[in-house]
């Protein structure tokens, strides 16, 4: 479905002569005064001019992430693709031994015990803290009254009360995560390294491709707008931009530098019926505050060079020489003497 944004791209005017785009050409000297009225004419306008630029997007929950186990055995049971887990929650067993999801950006790699130390100490107590086992002080050194509160919670989870976290026993995530994909399935031998699923966060994005060449259009905190497969709109902003190289196919493929950018949903009541779909995202090119623009086909292309537009006063008519500026929505930038909000200017039939 395309976006119904009508555009044209902010190029010079050398472009829009080589184009021919609404220009024909007239011998005027850049102000004389002429006496024929132009077939039609419009006014110059004051305004704000905004080039926007149309690319089609996904639907979906934005990057996938590996997760890799470090327990070794038979996987018992997993959580099913769609499934949302939260922190504490079991994300599957290992010989029916529970590996549990935590938050945190510092993966575990060392078994916690009395007399570590260490910022992933203080990760795994705060995350102990806030399931509600506490008695210790949230810091980076593990002491006997962590150990305490962490057999209390072995307890809850039917695993031996050791008071001591093993390698393994706790993956993290940054925040609540949905399943994407199993990996391993009830059966299959865990081994320490290997992925056992993929997952994504929870709230759904719009994922874009871009080429190297359009990267401008998608700095971070830029708004866009997005047409939903129903017709309706709504608003977003790009919150992730991420440079990836697509090898291409084939044995003589020419890998591509691509940008990929994830947009985020203002309003995501917006995206209620929907589940992987295509939506037309807006970005917008360039933008230009209150300057004086004319229809593009206004331009009159000058025989001693340059531009014009021809000024209409009265039963008389001048040419005005001016300089272009931004071209969008059909209209240029444009400044020349005498030229006011308002003015009206020739256009061809």
């Amino acid at each position: 479905m395309a976006l119904a944004v009508a555009g044209v791209l902010a190029v010079g005017a050398g472009a829009v002569a080589a184009t021919g785009i609404g220009l024909r050409h007239d011998g005027g000297d850049g102000g004389s005064a002429r006496s024929a009225l132009p077939p039609a004419s419009a006014k110059v306008a004051k305004q704000t001019l905004v080039d926007k630029q149309a690319k089609t997007g996904k639907l979906g929950y934005g990057d996938t992430t590996a997760l890799n186990g470090r327990l070794q055995g038979t996987v018992t049971s997993i959580q099913a693709p769609g499934s949302v887990v939260d922190r504490g929650k079991v994300l599957y067993r290992v010989d029916d031994s529970p590996v549990v999801l935590m938050y945190g950006t510092l993966p575990a790699y060392r078994e916690l015990k009395p007399d570590t130390q260490g910022a992933d100490v203080k990760q795994f107590e705060q995350n102990l803290w806030d399931l509600g086992y506490r008695g210790f002080t949230v810091d980076d050194k593990y002491t006997d009254a962590t150990a305490t509160a962490v057999k209390k919670w072995q307890a809850d989870l039917g695993v031996t009360k050791t008071g001591s976290v093993e390698l393994g026993r706790v993956a993290y995530a940054p925040d609540t995560i949905r399943v994407d994909s199993d990996k391993l399935l009830l059966g299959d031998a865990a081994q320490p390294g290997a992925a056992v699923l993929t997952y994504t966060g929870t709230t759904r994005v719009v994922s874009v491709e871009l080429e190297m060449s359009e990267a401008r259009l998608a700095k971070t905190d830029t708004p866009v707008s997005l047409q939903l497969p129903d017709g309706k709109s709504t608003d977003g902003k790009v919150v992730k931009t991420v440079t990836t190289v697509d090898p291409g196919e084939g044995k003589d493929a020419t890998p591509k530098t691509k940008v990929k950018v994830t947009v985020a949903v203002d309003d995501p009541k917006a995206l209620e019926g929907f589940d992987a779909a295509s939506v037309d995202v807006g970005f917008t090119a360039s933008r230009r505050e209150n300057v004086l623009t004319v229809p593009v086909a206004a331009l009159l292309a000058l025989a001693e060079g340059g531009y014009g537009v021809q000024v209409v006063e009265g039963t008389g008519t001048r040419i005005v020489a001016v300089h272009t500026g931004m071209f969008a929505n059909g209209r240029v930038e444009v400044t020349g003497d005498g030229l006011t909000d308002g003015t009206t200017v020739g256009m061809p039939s």
